[in-house]
């Protein structure tokens, strides 16, 4: 019996109907496989996943291969997306056994959640000196039926050796002090070894869009002046949005480039990555003015609006890389996205069409003679441009269409939240401001409980069943605190301040600082994920420090303040080794050392005066820079108390640490006040 039918995940659901007789991951699973006495095949991947949808036809479809795993395992799907607990525990043993990690993840496991064999994505048959998956199921059986002492000794050693990596950043009485000037300026010097001066970005293929290091720069060059960082972040920010990873049809980012020219993405486009890169753009053009950098923004933050956005207001996760060939009709990594020469006459004319081909680039850069979409220069007519781009557009929405996994994620709809809001009030976008809105109203009712806990996911308006995990809260906070800069309404303020005080409570080591993933009083796994370094979004620990060092500045509390710098500690340990793998904690760094600035605007609700300066305000490059907004006399909001006019006029109060500057009415005053250096 398939036992995949009610589950709230996309994923999950993919595998529904498979013959594989799939559990979902819980106690009765594995309380079966002791019954049983057999070993648990634990699957793991994510509904935009190609090589899970591959391994999915290939073996979880097959019925000779099914009956053989029904027979001798229990079989449990995980959705990494919904469980990034289990997936770290035990995507960290896969690495530590195997030299590689990736999706599908395949594990075996005793009936005790203890692992003793590791993969990734197996073939149906033997290839390129990998063993096929019934290759691999019939070799653990046979060890497991003919040598189970064997077997249970070599689990036990793995999950004590798991078990033991619980606390390496919880010993002694405490960590490191948060980085300050020497570690931040070495942690520039140590990207610059890694830049690629031709091409921006870090490393070589396959290339990932370095959001929280670009976010990093920015912030340095606003404090100090580094040209070195600022033009590390624009060169990059340049060479992604003219790529083929940037859409240059319909807007958004694809989840990585496989190759070092940003030519040929990985399709996938998932939430988490352009939430945080349409903030990045957004500070570049705050701090520059790049016209491409707003062009991005915004047609960005429309494909969001227009491709992610759910019917209850929140986001959905991800569209697939592949979709149905309209040639072929089998599905394809990237049919909806690449265009021949040949297409591209049908839809424009023969005139158009050499145009496109050349503002394209369209010479051949993908599969079978066609091209994905590259800009490597500006039009030098840009109305045909853009009409060029809507006619192709609208071609392409009758193209079969990626699939959506349109569960909401509370982390990355807080990265949304927190995008959107900013991006709408510097840019004049009320409705990008109000869709941030929705989407935390969603998170308010759906996803937080009656105890004031968050719940990880939710589709279709229902709630799932899994505990929100620490990047739940911090970007659930980041997001609300971000509405109450744009808005000045201080319930978001509140609301993040209660999220806070559960990370302090439930997610934080009192004797050295240290946070963990997963809540105290969560399912305990064979051993408690933590990890201080980020992946494709801010790792929790450092997005916790942040949102509290940011709360801290609205209300001047010392706890909050407090548990940020400790929390940054190990970034002073990491920072200047690995800095590509701690850019957030390296960005709230960089507010930390810079105060961060605190800016009370008050006067009276409508007032002109207020507004220009609530704007120039927001527009600020300074690190990490608080923002309140509320009439004189406000006693709601610490920030804004004992804050009165200037000669009746609204006024701007810049402060560090709740000591302030003389109040200014003018925004020329409060613009040179406010810059980052």
């Amino acid at each position: 019996m398939n036992r995949l039918a009610g589950a709230t995940s996309p994923y999950l659901l993919q595998h529904a109907d498979n013959p594989v007789e799939w559990w979902p991951w819980g106690e009765e699973a594995f309380a079966e496989a002791e019954r049983r006495g057999v070993p648990v095949l634990l699957s793991v991947g994510y509904a935009a996943c190609h090589w899970c949808h591959v391994m999915a036809h290939e073996s979880f479809e097959d019925e000779a291969t099914a009956g053989f795993l029904n027979e001798r395992f229990v079989a449990v799907k995980v959705d990494r997306e919904e469980r990034p607990d289990v997936d770290a525990v035990y995507m960290e043993a896969v690495q530590a056994a195997t030299g590689q990690g990736g999706w599908p993840m395949t594990v075996f496991l005793t009936p005790g959640k203890e692992p003793f064999y590791f993969g990734t994505y197996f073939p149906p048959e033997p290839r390129h000196g990998m063993p096929s998956f019934r290759q691999v199921l019939e070799g653990v059986d046979k060890a497991w039926t003919g040598r189970r002492a064997e077997v249970a000794e070599v689990a036990a050693r793995i999950g004590k050796d798991l078990a033991e990596r619980a606390s390496v950043y919880a010993v002694g009485s405490g960590l490191a002090q948060p980085p300050g000037e020497a570690e931040l300026h070495g942690a520039v010097v140590e990207l610059t070894r890694s830049f690629d001066e031709r091409r921006g970005g870090f490393g070589g293929a396959p290339k990932f869009p370095p959001s929280m290091v670009l976010e990093f720069l920015l912030r340095h060059h606003a404090r100090t002046g580094s040209e070195a960082a600022l033009e590390m972040a624009r060169r990059t920010c340049e060479a992604m949005a003219r790529g083929g990873m940037y859409d240059q049809v319909g807007g958004g980012f694809a989840r990585y480039a496989v190759d070092a020219t940003w030519t040929v993405p990985h399709f996938e486009k998932m939430l988490y990555d352009n939430a945080l890169l349409m903030r990045v753009y957004l500070h570049l053009w705050r701090a520059t003015g790049d016209e491409q950098a707003r062009r991005i923004v915004l047609e960005t933050a429309d494909f969001l609006l227009r491709e992610l956005r759910t019917p209850e207001g929140g986001f959905a996760s991800a569209l697939d890389a592949d979709s149905a060939d309209p040639a072929t009709g089998r599905n394809a990594e990237g049919a909806y996205y690449a265009w021949t020469p040949e297409q591209l006459a049908e839809v424009l004319g023969a005139e158009d069409a050499a145009l496109a081909v050349e503002l394209f680039d369209v010479t051949g850069t993908f599969e079978h003679g066609t091209s994905v979409l590259q800009l490597p220069r500006d039009p030098e007519d840009p109305a045909k441009y853009r009409e060029i781009r809507r006619k192709l557009f609208e071609v392409r929405t009758r193209r079969p269409a990626p699939a959506r996994d349109d569960k909401v994620v509370a982390a990355w709809n807080g990265l949304a939240i927190a995008a959107l809001a900013e991006a709408g009030a510097l840019l004049d976008r009320p409705d990008l401001v109000e869709a941030a809105e929705r989407a935390a109203d969603l998170l308010i009712a759906v996803h937080l409980t009656p105890e004031g806990r968050l719940l990880r996911t939710s589709r279709d308006g229902a709630a799932g069943a899994n505990a929100g995990v620490l990047e739940d809260y911090a970007d659930t906070a980041e997001g609300f605190l971000a509405l109450y800069a744009v808005g000045g309404e201080a319930s978001w303020l509140q609301l993040a301040g209660e999220l806070l005080d559960l990370v302090l409570l439930h997610f934080t080591d009192e004797k050295s600082g240290a946070l963990y993933d997963t809540a105290d009083d969560a399912e305990q796994l064979i051993r408690r994920p933590q990890d201080p370094t980020d992946n494709a979004v801010p790792s929790g620990w450092t997005a916790a420090a942040g949102a509290l060092l940011g709360y801290a500045a609205y209300t001047g509390s010392a706890r909050h303040r407090t548990a940020a710098e400790r929390a940054l500690g190990i970034v002073s340990t990491l920072g200047t080794r690995a800095p590509r793998f701690t850019g957030w904690g390296l960005a709230v760094a960089e507010a930390l050392l810079d105060g961060p600035r605190e800016v009370a605007v008050v006067g009276p609700a409508g007032d002109a005066g207020r507004a220009a300066l609530h704007l120039a305000a927001l527009r600020s490059t300074a690190p990490g820079a608080v923002v309140a907004v509320g009439e004189a006399g406000d006693t709601e909001v610490p920030l804004l108390a004992d804050r009165p006019l200037l000669d009746g006029k609204a006024a701007a109060y810049v402060c560090r640490h709740f000591v302030c500057e003389r109040p200014t009415a003018d925004v020329a005053d409060l613009e040179e006040r406010l810059r980052g250096r």
